[in-house]
């Protein structure tokens, strides 16, 4: 006889105990998402949480120091030198519009 619904649901709750599995949820911006579905589409994976699975086992399997240069974030803040006399000057506007403040200068 076929199990119902409630008798697999039964059996699949079980499973997820005995695994210790938890669900994780992730929040993402589009292009995120766009990666995902290119490593989706190379690997010819319909599944992302396989797909993730897949990237974090490799990215353990690095060791410390390769996973930390392969996490690191790719993204460098660099301020031209207008932005930064912009700055300069518009706080100094400020200050003597408020000569109390105290006047901290870069070392």
């Amino acid at each position: 006889m076929a199990k119902t619904g409630k008798e697999r649901s039964a059996k699949a709750a079980l499973k997820r105990i005995e695994f210790d599995e938890k669900e994780l949820r992730h929040r993402c911006r589009l292009g995120t998402r766009q990666k995902l579905e290119e490593l989706m589409a190379w690997n010819e994976d319909t599944e992302q949480a396989s797909v993730i699975e897949g990237c974090l086992r490799y990215v353990h399997s690095l060791g410390p120091e390769a996973a930390r240069d392969a996490l690191k974030s790719r993204h460098e803040v660099v301020i031209s030198e207008s932005v930064a006399r912009d700055f300069r000057n518009q706080s100094l506007a400020e200050l003597k519009r408020d000569p109390d403040d105290e006047v901290l200068l870069p070392i």
